[in-house]
């Protein structure tokens, strides 16, 4: 009996991790609560957060479903791609990273207070002098946040933002100027992420790929650089893509 030539059948083709599209993940899973959507586009509302997603940023009718859900001409942020097709307008591009929890020691701070709804004015002060990213008036709505205080005022805060399944990002750490050096960022990152770990998810954060200081204290206190993303701010066209 002649041997067979035909090749091996190749492996199906691993699925995309949930970290790879977190945006999407989440608006479709656990904050599908949130999610205003048309076809495959999806995004929070815009007090909420300023996140986009797209079921395949490399699906051109995704690309015109977002133009749709968000309207022409609009400035809008996407992850997942440098490569919006061609009638968009990239504004801006950030380059960052995604860190997972491998190694971090999760722990309560006693000394932590829950923030809610009523201290969203100083948690805004306090975002808008220490600038960790976007936090809106309704920002506060997306998980658990966890503050410091120093004679009464808010000087450093964490807490959570996308939850796809099965993880939760750590997002908004940051520390007041004047009380910089005391480890109160270590310690809230710790304490979010006691109770991300309490109800079964993995915490990841990301960070700019320029912030090198904060990159290493992540890796020094047990999380693992996963992947390099990019943050774009794109223009919608002003016509049909």
């Amino acid at each position: 009996m002649p041997t067979s030539t035909r090749p091996p059948q190749s492996a199906c083709p691993l699925a995309p991790h949930l970290l790879d599209n977190p945006s999407w993940a989440a608006l479709t899973g656990p904050h599908a609560r949130f999610a205003e959507r048309v076809g495959r586009a999806a995004r929070y509302p815009t007090d909420v957060s300023p996140f986009t997603a797209l079921a395949d940023p490399q699906d051109p009718r995704a690309w015109e479903d977002l133009a749709a859900l968000v309207g022409p001409g609009t400035l809008t942020p996407v992850s997942g791609t440098t490569t919006p097709p061609h009638a968009w307008q990239v504004v801006d591009l950030i380059a960052g990273v995604q860190l997972v929890d491998t190694a971090l020691r999760a722990e309560p701070a006693p000394e932590a207070v829950h923030l809610g709804p009523d201290d969203v004015p100083e948690i805004l002060d306090l975002i808008a002098r220490t600038q960790p990213g976007p936090f809106l008036p309704r920002t506060i709505e997306l998980g658990r946040y966890l503050g410091l205080r120093h004679d009464g005022r808010l000087v450093a805060m964490a807490g959570e933002r996308l939850r796809p399944p099965g993880w939760t990002e750590i997002s908004a750490v940051c520390t007041d100027p004047d009380h910089r050096g005391r480890g109160l960022a270590t310690r809230l990152v710790r304490a979010v992420a006691a109770g991300i770990r309490d109800r079964g998810d993995t915490p990841f954060l990301h960070t700019a790929a320029a912030n090198a200081r904060a990159i290493r204290l992540y890796e020094s206190i047990g999380f693992t650089l996963r992947r390099r993303t990019a943050f774009l701010l794109v223009r919608t066209p002003n016509g049909p893509c």
